[in-house]
């Protein structure tokens, strides 16, 4: 028996393969239960529990560190035999890479975590997958950071690699400036959210609802019904007017009565606005005057605010009102006032004559 637990098997007794062996075997063990046994009812208890930090605990034990636990078994294990320095640099090495790939997949489930935190206080559909969109490219640099840090460890100089990936990575963003342009400015629309899905906003001379916002580009319905494709730098270095979000709106309008109204009328006309606006539902009242003395009529200048963001409820609103004011002036016997010009005409004679007299004056002098 002895000799053969002294039997060297690959530069090793096999005394020492067991005791490896035994090892892996009962940390093996360990790990099953802990999963079978205390995994199981903190699954339970998370389930229980309104707050999901617990439940990211228990899917962070099971899906990451019970695998790295598996792994770190069997290191442990071959650790304990005699190896060259060729094999430890390999067994080290598949260390490093599952310590690496615990700490990163630890850091996604993370950032997973708080962006579906952030996501439920961001009900919508297309924000779910713009969100699964950005999470993606943040899961992606954290994985070239965990690669960076393999490549430093394995020995290579990790600073002419940064250097060279500097250099290449000026050359593809001025490559691609716009591109990348774009995508920051796809990340400022979706947490600084200066519009969304379905609003309604002015761009320049542009003009729609909102239906897709991209990486690169957003697409606008136009009222017209055409699609306007717009790229996300645009709207956000322009001042964007969106009316979705318009708690009311204010209105101004203006009129003009004939020249030759009597004054007493002028005085009154104020407070006829005022009652004809504040029969209107949804209205508020702000003020009414008598503005200023036009080429051809009495200005009248009118200030309201429709308590609603509704479009289609202001034009209908304008509509009573124009209608009251019309109705109102016809039974008051006001009348607006229309552009007019007074042209003064000459008979030919009387030209003649005025021509004679300045020639005679031009004479004279």
């Amino acid at each position: 028996m002895n000799n053969f637990l002294g039997y060297t098997f690959w530069g090793n007794p096999v005394r020492n393969w067991l005791i490896a062996v035994g090892c892996i075997l009962v940390l093996f063990l360990f790990i099953r239960l802990f999963k079978n046994l205390l995994l199981k009812k903190m699954h339970a208890v998370a389930a229980r529990t309104a707050s999901t930090l617990d439940d990211l605990f228990v899917a962070v034990l099971e899906k990451t560190l019970v695998p790295v636990a598996y792994l770190f078994s069997i290191y442990g294990g071959i650790k304990i035999l005699d190896t060259n320095a060729r094999a430890d640099k390999i067994i080290d090495g598949a260390a490093m890479v599952v310590l690496t790939w615990g700490v990163v997949r630890l850091a996604t489930s993370m950032l997973g975590f708080s962006f579906r935190r952030y996501m439920l206080r961001q009900p919508g559909e297309t924000r779910e997958k713009q969100g699964r969109g950005i999470l993606m490219i943040f899961n992606i640099l954290l994985w070239i950071v965990g690669f960076v840090f393999l490549i430093d460890n394995f020995g290579y100089n990790i600073t002419t690699i940064i250097t060279g990936l500097g250099v290449g990575g000026i050359a593809i963003a001025l490559a691609a400036q716009a591109i990348l342009g774009d995508l920051f400015s796809y990340l400022v629309i979706f947490f600084d959210k200066p519009f969304e899905i379905g609003d309604f906003i002015i761009v320049d001379d542009k003009m729609g609802s909102i239906e897709y916002i991209g990486i690169k580009t957003t697409r606008i319905r136009t009222l017209s019904g055409e699609q306007l494709i717009c790229s996300n730098s645009k709207l956000t270095g322009s001042w964007v007017h969106n009316y979705k979000r318009m708690d009311l709106r204010r209105i101004v309008f203006s009129f003009g009565i004939i020249i030759h109204t009597p004054v007493e009328k002028v005085k009154l006309i104020g407070g006829w606005i005022k009652d004809i606006v504040q029969a209107q539902e949804k209205v508020r009242f702000d003020r009414a005057h008598f503005l200023k003395f036009g080429e051809s009529s009495l200005d009248f200048e009118v200030v309201y605010y429709v308590l609603d963001a509704d479009y289609n409820l202001y034009m209908d609103i304008q509509q009573a009102i124009n209608l009251g004011i019309m109705e109102r002036f016809e039974k008051e016997g006001v009348s607006f006032a229309f552009p007019a010009r007074t042209i003064f005409m000459q008979k030919p004679d009387q030209l003649s004559l005025h021509r004679e007299n300045r020639s005679e004056d031009a004479h004279h002098n």
